[in-house]
């Protein structure tokens, strides 16, 4: 997930653009086709997209499986995993609202689930979203696919498919804006030095 509350781009001292519209597009259909190669197609893949950000790259990539794989259908492939009554920082973390968990019809046993997030940072939110699945089902496997991975891991986590890794200092904070949350797509890293 993002780190903190996204303020004006304008407001900032250091903005730094890493990814604008087009390379997040290339990196999304990237991802579906490892998806798609990895797991021998979609039939079995549920894509759960962490909210708030996770969830509409969620149902991008659908539709870029979908794309590549005419049968599927990206309705039936994308939902959301609201993570935060699982999370380990909750009394240090502003109050947060609570989320809705949406599954595809199938439901998630005996499937992959490819968990969805926007940022890679510490590995809590995944860690929480794994804990989330378990009281939702059994499935076969569980993947993770981020659009960016930024390091400064916490807990032993790696994501098995990334758009685009990005070392960063911990004084800096990586923010993905979307079209559909935020107006527009883009990948920017606020403060720090550079």
């Amino acid at each position: 997930m993002s780190t903190g509350t996204p303020a004006p781009a304008d407001s900032l001292e250091h903005v730094n653009v890493v990814l604008g519209a087009p390379e997040i597009g290339r990196a999304l259909t990237r991802i579906a086709h490892e998806v798609l190669e990895r797991n021998k197609g979609g039939d079995d893949v549920v894509l759960l997209g962490i909210p708030t950000r996770g969830l509409p790259l969620a149902r991008r990539l659908a539709a870029r499986l979908a794309e590549v794989e005419p049968g599927l259908d990206p309705a039936a492939l994308a939902g959301s995993l609201d993570v935060t009554m699982y999370r380990d920082d909750l009394a240090h973390q502003p109050t947060r609202t609570i989320g809705a968990t949406d599954l595809p019809g199938g439901g998630i046993d005996g499937k992959v689930v490819v968990l969805v997030d926007d940022v890679l940072y510490s590995g809590r939110t995944i860690r929480a979203a794994l804990d989330a699945i378990s009281d939702l089902g059994r499935p076969r496997a569980v993947q993770l696919a981020a659009l960016v991975d930024r390091g400064h891991r916490e807990l032993p986590i790696r994501a098995d498919y990334v758009g685009k890794n990005l070392p960063t200092s911990t004084t800096e904070r990586v923010r993905v804006l979307l079209t559909e949350t935020d107006g527009r797509d883009a990948v920017v890293i606020e403060g720090g030095t550079r």
